[in-house]
């Protein structure tokens, strides 16, 4: 649902006027992020690891890990890393050789829903998450790591694997502006559930991977905490919950133009309309909520009115810890 216009003088008639920049994904503005994504490391850099503004840190599993040969087995030498083909077809025993990765992994995992194409403050909350993505890749290769991205929900299925460097963001900065269009431009398709779009991202991120979800959580199904499970369990996963001013509070009385399906329809406002118009979006949000508290995974909610850089401190600081445990 897409708010188009309503009655003179509210929050959807400002938003309309701000033009296709608080509709649509603009390549520009995620490139131009590049700046801000300084202002992000030193509000990072300023909070201390025991207040997070809320998030609740998950346990770091360590840096993903690089196989580079088989060798005789030595004493000491971990049974784990047995190398049993090897071993079977050589007739002695080998162990397996690693060498850990110098670059960590953050991925970006973008959901497209039609819900996401909703607001009515400053933008929409699918352009406040993919600026939101931008500023986070900007800020994680100024610290030395590789950014990856992926994408689901109203025919998006697009997947970028992570690179280091600006050309590693600049291809995923291009590849949300991209998928945006195709969720724009395709609206009758079927959106993918959450627990889909988690196993996909379960087999892009290696060990160690940073995954962070940008979701209104409205995509979220009962089978999403398995695969979210299993991501948890060999890296960190972090939450961006997008939120609207609109659907944490109703508005006031009076009839608004919305747009469903390419169609426009009129709702009224009033009376026990507003309890039930805030639960219904509540109980959407709650189930991916209870999810990442069962799993301890950290969350944050992100409005489409906030200051990217002050929300969004937290993670800068998640992506220091990281750094500072390797």
């Amino acid at each position: 649902m897409s708010v188009v216009a309503s009655i003179p003088g509210s929050t959807a008639s400002r938003l309309a006027l701000r033009g296709a920049a608080a509709v649509q994904v603009d390549l520009d503005a995620l490139i131009n992020q590049r700046m801000a994504a300084r202002s992000l490391v030193l509000a990072a850099s300023r909070r201390s690891a025991t207040a997070q503004a809320g998030v609740k840190a998950s346990r770091f599993r360590g840096r993903g890990v690089d196989y580079v040969e088989s060798r005789s087995y030595q004493p000491g030498d971990d049974i784990r890393s047995m190398d049993w083909r090897v071993t079977a077809r050589s007739g002695k025993p080998h162990t397996k050789v690693f060498q850990e990765e110098r670059e960590r992994s953050v991925l970006l995992v973008l959901d497209h829903a039609p819900s996401m194409r909703f607001g009515t403050r400053v933008c929409f909350k699918s352009v406040q998450a993919a600026r939101a993505a931008a500023l986070i890749a900007w800020s994680a290769i100024r610290g030395g790591d590789r950014v990856g991205a992926l994408g689901f929900g109203s025919g998006v299925t697009g997947e970028v694997r992570p690179a280091g460097g600006p050309r590693g963001v600049l291809h995923c900065l291009r590849a949300l502006a991209d998928w945006d269009l195709i969720a724009r431009a395709d609206r009758a398709a079927q959106a993918e559930p959450l627990s889909q779009a988690l196993e996909r991202t379960r087999r892009l991120a290696r060990p160690g991977t940073l995954v962070i979800l940008l979701t209104d959580g409205f995509c979220s199904d009962e089978a999403a905490e398995a695969p979210l499970a299993r991501l948890a369990g060999h890296g960190d996963v972090r939450l961006v919950l997008l939120t609207d001013a609109l659907e944490l509070q109703a508005p006031p009385r009076g009839r608004y133009a919305v747009e469903v399906g390419g169609q426009r329809r009129w709702l009224d406002f009033g009376g026990a309309v507003d309890t039930r118009w805030t639960d219904a979006f509540r109980t959407r949000r709650e189930r991916l909520l209870q999810q990442a508290r069962r799993l301890g995974i950290g969350s944050l909610t992100l409005d489409t009115r906030d200051d990217l850089t002050r929300c969004l401190a937290p993670l800068g600081l998640a992506l220091a810890t990281r750094r500072s445990a390797g």
